[in-house]
């Protein structure tokens, strides 16, 4: 029985492409297409796909907060990240949120089939460039050196608000796309500001373009 598999990417060209690689092989079918975060988890909660491959970087809400939501909403779902960086923060914050893989963009359609059969026989897949990644970080957990990623004490909602004003959106503008009051907007940037202890949004956007919570397209 062929894979059910929910393409989250934000850039059409690039998701038509996957698409054709996926349904050429005959072990694929594509259940839905989302070219943002939240639409990746409204499709997931209706359709319920065997798999999601899920864009990193994506406007609104960026795969990694995507995918963290995703293990709420759809728990029996699992998700392959696509990055197109070997970045090791990225890749732990996305396992962190429960992601079974990372395979860069840029690999080979094999490498992805085969991140796909690994994941669905309950394995977790990472890109061989990415491995390195993975040794590193056990060494300095080893010395005890490792340190938490920035942003790791922020919550769900302001990790979302966070990232909807870092792309140049207004507290009306985040109010309406949360569905919460633009007061509450406003007490959310107080608090991530007060916890960061950043003092403007220029701060709060230099913040999340750096911890991967804005999408960088």
């Amino acid at each position: 029985m062929p894979i059910r598999v929910l393409l989250a990417e934000d850039h059409e060209l690039v998701r038509s492409g996957i698409r054709a690689l996926l349904e050429a092989s005959g072990e694929v079918h594509v259940v839905g297409e989302a070219d943002n975060g939240r639409e990746a988890i409204d499709l997931a909660r209706e359709l319920q796909p065997d798999l999601v491959l899920m864009d990193l970087a994506m406007s609104g809400l960026n795969g990694i907060d995507a995918t963290r939501q995703l293990a709420t909403v759809a728990p029996d779902v699992r998700v392959i990240m696509l990055s197109m960086h070997a970045d090791e923060q990225y890749l732990f914050e996305a396992l962190k949120a429960g992601a079974r893989g990372d395979v860069l963009k840029q690999g080979a359609y094999g490498e992805l089939a085969t991140a796909m059969k690994d994941v669905m026989s309950g394995k977790t897949y990472l890109s061989p460039s990415l491995s390195p990644l993975v040794m590193g970080d056990y060494v300095r957990r080893a010395k005890g050196n490792f340190n938490d990623s920035a942003g790791g004490n922020l919550s769900p909602r302001e990790r979302e608000v966070i990232q909807l004003i870092a792309e140049g959106n207004t507290s009306a503008e985040v109010a309406e796309l949360l569905h919460i009051s633009v007061r509450t907007v406003d007490s959310h940037r107080h608090n991530i500001m007060e916890k960061l202890q950043i003092k403007s949004i220029a701060g709060l956007t230099k913040f999340a373009i750096r911890s991967g919570l804005c999408s960088l397209h």
